[in-house]
This record gives structure tokens, sequence and C-alpha cells, in this order.
């Protein structure tokens, strides 16, 4: 029996054997190119260029990719930073007309008032790209109109003597106003959601919110913030 496997084996190798020596022999045969129809493959994406700082300040792209970052988040959340960008939106024309008068008078029991912010970008006029919530600078938007007849009492082109300072905050107001077309550097604590006093919590789950400490005008807007006409 054992004769018969050794036989068997002996001779299963050697018609391995004769199989590689023969192919051994054959000549390469490359393949012919690809004639069919050719692969759709999506096209490469473009990375952003916009520059995460700039200066000593972060832009706007920069702070938000800073804040989604397990890496990075510390870098902008641990302590005050600057953000440069163009004002592109402020809530100042829509206060609703039972919040705009002076302070020490209260709104009406139905008047629903949202905390005064406005919204910066990388881009002038962007309306859809990367954009953060600045909140912080008012109070409420009576504090804004005595800060408005306060500061239009400064010569053009001079800051006012004193500066109007917010009686819910007891900081004082930025001035100019926020105004749409203003390039500002913002300095405030930064987050995916800020409290103001009793105004409320604004949240940004993708840009965040900065809570204005101070700013400064690098480009004044085109025209001062005001309150829609009554």
């Amino acid at each position: 029996m054992r004769r018969l496997q050794s036989v068997g084996l002996v001779t299963v190798v050697a018609l391995v054997a004769t199989g590689c020596s023969s192919n051994s022999n054959d000549p390469y045969q490359p393949s012919p190119a690809w004639s069919g129809k050719k692969a759709s493959l999506p096209a490469v994406p473009s990375l952003p260029s916009t520059p995460i700082q700039s200066g000593d300040a972060y832009t706007v792209y920069g702070s938000g990719h800073h804040l989604r970052s397990l890496v990075h988040n510390r870098d902008v959340t641990e302590k005050d930073i600057s953000i440069v960008g163009y004002i592109v939106e402020t809530n100042i024309a829509k206060a609703p007309a039972c919040a705009v008068h002076k302070t020490g008078k209260a709104d009406p029991k139905d008047c629903e008032a949202p905390l005064p912010l406005f919204v910066i970008s990388d881009v002038k006029g962007e309306t859809k790209g990367p954009r953060i919530q600045v909140v912080g600078w008012a109070g409420n938007f009576a504090n804004i109109y005595d800060a408005m007849e306060e500061y239009k009492k400064a010569k053009p082109g001079e800051k006012p003597k004193e500066m109007y300072k917010d009686q819910t905050l007891g900081a004082d107001v930025p001035y100019p106003l926020p105004a749409v077309g203003a390039k500002v550097k913002i300095t405030g604590s930064y987050g995916f959601a800020k409290s103001i006093g009793s105004g409320g919590t604004v949240a940004d789950p993708v840009y965040g919110v900065l809570a204005y400490k101070s700013m400064e005008t690098l480009e004044p807007a085109p025209e001062p913030a005001a309150f829609a006409k009554k």
C-alpha cells in the first residue's frame, strides 16, 4: 500500500515539473491596450486657498478650521483670539420697532427682540461661505439707540470724547457701530456657543460664535449703521 502511494506522489511531482518547464519556454505576450469605454472619474477637488491666519489674527476660514479640529481646537478656544473679516450682515436694521428706544424704558411684554449681533466673512459681501457671528458688543437695541445718539456728537473722522458704556453689559459699545462693508479686526473668546447676560445663547455648530471684547476698524463701511426708518 505504501509503495502505491509513493508511486502516485512521484507521478504528481513529475507532472508538475513537466508543466512548469514547458510554460517557462513560452515567450511573453503583452496585453493590448484597453479599447473599450473610458472610466468616468470625478474631477480632482480643489483645496481651499484661504490662509489660516492674517498677520497676528485668524481668518474666518482659519478660525473655523481650528475650531472643528481635534488637534487645533484649543488654539482658538482656550484664550482670546483676534479674527479679521468683513462685516456682511448685522441685525440692527432688522430690530423690531418695539425694542428701539432709549434705555430705562422697558420693551413691551409682547416684544420679541433678538440679541444684537453682526456677521463677518473673509470675502466682502459673502452670504454663503464661512461666516462667524459676533455677539456681546451690545446687550440690547436700546443701548445701541443711546450709543448711536451719543456717537452722532463726534466730529467726522474723530472718535467721541467718551465711549458709550452699555447699561446691560457694562462694556463700551464699539465706535463706529458695526456696519455692513467694514473690514474689522475683532478680539474675543471663541467657541461653538456663547451666552451673553440674560439675552440668551447664540450657537453655530459649524463656524462658531465670537464673544466681543474689542474691535479695530481697518476699512470703514460705506454707510453707518442705522435702524430701519419708521
